[in-house]
């Protein structure tokens, strides 16, 4: 079982920047992809972006491409989600999850097995 600790939320401001980390206890071996979520209040949880371990493609959903851009270090275990030019509506839960199994871009969340704690990001305007 991965264990991930999310880390990084916080308060800002509309078009300011925050970097969400996710620490994974497990061996990155074991990992086949990172992806991060969110669930805005009131809202279902939503697909954000994901990364592939073994070819480093990278997948983000519509609302957030050429904003948010996910990154791994190896040595730390850890996956990164920078999030730029924030908007409101980015307001959210954000949790990373892993996926253990062979992963082909998949936004469905059946797709990753473990999941963090989450974490609050709060955009005001």
């Amino acid at each position: 079982q991965v264990q991930l600790v999310e880390s990084g939320g916080g308060l800002v401001q509309a078009g300011g920047s925050l970097r969400l980390s996710c620490a994974a206890s497990a061996r990155t071996s074991s990992i086949y992809a990172v992806g991060w979520f969110r669930q805005p209040p009131g809202k279902e949880r939503e697909f954000v972006t994901a990364i592939n371990y073994y070819d480093g493609n990278t997948y983000y959903a519509d609302s957030v491409k050429g904003r948010f851009i996910i990154s791994r270090d190896n040595a730390k275990n850890t996956v990164y989600l920078q999030m730029n030019s924030l908007k409101p509506e980015d307001t959210a839960v954000y949790s990373c999850a892993a996926s253990v199994q062979y992963y082909t871009g998949s936004r469905s969340q059946t797709a990753f097995g473990s999941w963090g704690q989450g974490t609050q990001v709060t955009v005001s305007s």
